[in-house]
């Protein structure tokens, strides 16, 4: 199995399994209690970014604000995408769900572009993918939440807006959320997550 640090909680049988992934700077345990309160009784893996960006975990280098490493991010996208399959083999999964927020939420997008078939269900909080994606019809049994602000700083509303579209092209299920500031999590978003995972638990 791939050599990651991560935070696990047991969930109960039959029950979905919740991967997590933090910001630039958080820790595997970012968001690993909150989805448990999101999906109670799921089982949830939360791994740490293995880039160390001056102090601040991520999970691919960077060149800049905005400028990704594309091959170490291939790469590292590749070693994620075993990592979440070895777990969901390890659990028998047949629903899985990601959560991600800033570089979380770019290394779920890039391993759902990549492998599809890994998640059913996604949340990005923020996300930015600053490239156009190639066609991936694999999308198109996936649910989408995309949170975002309009006056993002780090993820520009215009570029959040292409990614929406692009997935909705592919045939995904989208549902975008916006609040009206920067790059901070806002309580409309927490809103959005919880109605989100309340469809999965039904």
């Amino acid at each position: 199995m791939t050599d990651l640090v991560f935070a696990e909680t047991q969930g109960t049988a039959g029950a979905p399994l919740v991967f997590t992934f933090h910001g630039t700077g958080g820790s595997e345990r970012q968001f690993h209690d909150f989805a448990q309160s999101l999906i109670p009784g799921a089982h949830v893996i939360s791994p740490r970014g293995t880039v160390n960006e001056h102090g601040a975990l991520r999970y691919f280098k960077r060149t800049g604000e905005g400028v990704y490493d594309m091959d170490d991010l291939r790469e590292r996208t590749q070693d994620m995408a075993r990592f979440l399959s070895d777990h969901k083999t390890r659990l028998g999964a047949d629903r899985v769900v990601g959560l991600g927020y800033s570089n979380g939420a770019n290394i779920l997008m890039n391993v759902m572009l990549e492998h599809p078939d890994i998640f059913t269900d996604a949340m990005l909080l923020h996300p930015l993918i600053p490239w156009s994606p190639a066609p991936q019809p694999g999308l198109a049994q996936s649910r989408i939440l995309i949170t975002a602000g309009e006056m993002d700083p780090i993820c520009p509303a215009q570029q959040t807006r292409a990614l929406i579209a692009y997935l909705e092209q592919q045939g995904a299920d989208i549902r975008a959320d916006w609040h009206s500031g920067g790059h901070n999590i806002m309580q409309n978003e927490v809103d959005a997550m919880t109605d989100f995972c309340a469809a999965i638990t039904a």
